[in-house]
């Protein structure tokens, strides 16, 4: 798959199939994009689970923070990572590691992450991946056609 576009009916299938997104570098400050993004996802309905080793045993937003994938006792089907594109790629091998475990489906990379290695592997273990793209942004792009 191309990397620079994606369909609205492959975001809409992801965006309505997940229930539970662990959100892999999550801040409990809210000037933070990732804090803002959690908030957001909370309001569509989704359970966010905080990644931050830094933060591991504290709350955001409501929910224990995980040092890592791995930490999360409950299943989720999607990754979102808030790292820098340099960090992208050591996120979407633990989380093909633990693929099965945790059920995971999706990696969806923020704006301005990008790592088409990681994206590749990610994809050759039956993953969905989005790369350079905000569900905040998409949620409200695309609500007509959630309801529809």
């Amino acid at each position: 798959m191309r990397h620079d576009s994606y369909s609205d009916d492959y975001l809409l299938g992801i965006l309505q199939s997940v229930t539970t997104i662990a959100l892999v570098g999550a801040s409990p400050r809210p000037e933070r994009p990732s804090h803002g993004v959690m908030k957001f996802l909370q309001g569509q309905g989704y359970r966010v689970l905080p990644v931050n080793p830094g933060q591991a045993g504290k709350e955001i937003l409501g929910e224990g923070v995980y040092a890592s994938l791995a930490d999360i006792p409950v299943p989720f089907e999607m990754v979102d990572i808030f790292r820098r594109s340099a960090a992208a790629g050591a996120v979407v091998d633990e989380a093909i590691a633990l693929k099965q475990e945790k059920g995971i489906e999706v990696i969806w990379m923020q704006l301005g992450v990008r790592d088409e290695l990681a994206a590749g592997r990610a994809e050759a273990a039956g993953l969905k991946v989005v790369m350079e793209r905000c569900p905040k942004i998409e949620i409200p792009r695309l609500r007509k056609r959630m309801t529809s």
